[in-house]
């Protein structure tokens, strides 16, 4: 049985159900999905949503033992709303995201994600979609590279690494790309290539973007003591969920220093946990990747 990342705890969060509906928004393989399904059996239903035709096409024979109660679609998780009303579905009573890259994405070298091996320059989640890492590294301005750097890989060294870039035009390959930041940047405990591999990905898939634009509609979409599950890997997307997790358990949204409440805003949502959940140490040991995952938790309020 394949078990992503921090899965007991998805689990023990969501709190599924017999009769109720769930979604995972990142269905991948399907193990968070597997898990909510097996504990919500017999009658507990799931919407499983993917933009990437692999994982569509592994989560569809993963998940075969539950083929009367799951629906899976290949759709992002910003459009939720509209695949759930595409069902009849109103509400949900539980929602994960699993945010950023996947094993089984790192683990195919053709998809450009790793520097661990040579390939092209892709780094799509959806393969259909335009944009590619490549188009970033060898047409935007050097500018422009030196701000997703710095913003999406907090690479301090992001000028430096950008002019490299520009300089050596065309850049192909994912090894090319590797050897030509680790000659700017300095070693240290991660491969020097890693920020800008990671700020590449981001912003090839728009990745917190969409995360700023799915959040809400999440919230929207859970019924009455619903919860959201959301897992991050890095700071920036931690960083968006606690911010939106805070704002929207809040009364008010004023400045401390105004008498008056003029802006109108209910709290939404509970936050289950303040500080995120992490890894057992036990988990990393098996899967290394799991160090960096965080956990937050929120409930739809009842009012």
């Amino acid at each position: 049985m394949h078990q992503p990342v921090l899965y007991q705890e998805i689990i023990h969060a969501i709190r599924p159900k017999s009769d109720r509906r769930y979604l995972d928004g990142t269905l991948g393989a399907g193990g968070h999905a597997y898990g909510l399904l097996e504990a919500s059996a017999p009658a507990g239903r799931l919407l499983g949503l993917d933009v990437d035709p692999d994982a569509i096409t592994l989560a569809r024979h993963y998940l075969s033992p539950f083929e009367n109660r799951v629906w899976i679609v290949r759709s992002s998780y910003t459009a939720l709303r509209r695949e759930m009303q595409a069902l009849g579905w109103m509400t949900v009573d539980g929602i994960v995201l699993d945010l950023g890259v996947s094993s089984m994405q790192l683990d195919r070298a053709a998809r450009g994600f790793s520097f661990r091996e040579d390939a092209p320059l892709d780094m799509r989640f959806n393969p259909e979609q335009v944009l590619t890492a490549a188009e970033i590294v060898n047409d935007w301005s050097e500018k422009a590279l030196a701000d997703i750097l710095h913003r999406f890989g907090e690479e301090r060294r992001a000028r430096q690494v950008a002019r490299a870039i520009v300089q050596a035009r065309p850049v192909r390959t994912t090894l090319q790309l590797a050897a030509l930041v680790a000659k700017v940047t300095r070693g240290g405990r991660i491969h020097p290539a890693t920020r800008t591999f990671q700020a590449l990905r981001i912003a090839t898939n728009r990745e917190l973007e969409s995360l700023l634009e799915v959040l809400p509609q999440a919230v929207e979409a859970l019924a009455p003591e619903g919860r959201l599950a959301v897992i991050s890997f890095h700071s920036l997307e931690d960083r968006i969920v606690k911010q939106f997790f805070r704002r929207e358990s809040q009364d008010c949204l004023c400045p401390p220093e105004q008498p008056v409440c003029t802006c109108g805003h209910q709290a939404a949502i509970r936050r289950v946990n303040r500080k995120p959940i992490q890894a057992s140490e036990e988990e990393v040991a098996q899967n290394p990747r799991a160090r960096s995952a965080r956990l937050r938790v929120a409930e739809k309020l009842s009012t």
